[in-house]
């Protein structure tokens, strides 16, 4: 039996398996919903979290694993293209 509620910015472990974050609680669908440390983002069910044998456990070291790119890996060609969509919010500072 799950011996923590599901609260946001919270990392959890069940046995056997990899570390994930809650990142929202949906009240409406009953579900908590939850992001793996590659980025999968997953949901169970509010009623089933209880009966999960999960430990909570500290973020890991490099919590920003999910999110972390290399530039090439935008779209594996050079790394000095930009992905499309992509602006530097740095271009939009004022300029001294």
């Amino acid at each position: 039996m799950a011996l923590h509620d599901p609260v946001i910015g919270r990392w959890f472990k069940k046995p056997g398996e990899s570390v994930f974050e809650v990142v929202a609680i949906d009240e409406d669908a009953a579900t908590v919903e939850i992001q793996q440390f590659d980025g999968t983002i997953d949901e169970i069910d509010i009623e089933i979290w209880p009966t999960l044998m999960l430990i909570e456990v500290a973020a890991p070291e490099d919590w920003s694993g999910s999110v972390d790119m290399d530039p090439e890996d935008y779209d594996g060609k050079n790394a000095n293209d930009k992905p499309n969509g992509y602006q530097d919010p740095l271009d939009f500072l004022d300029k001294i």
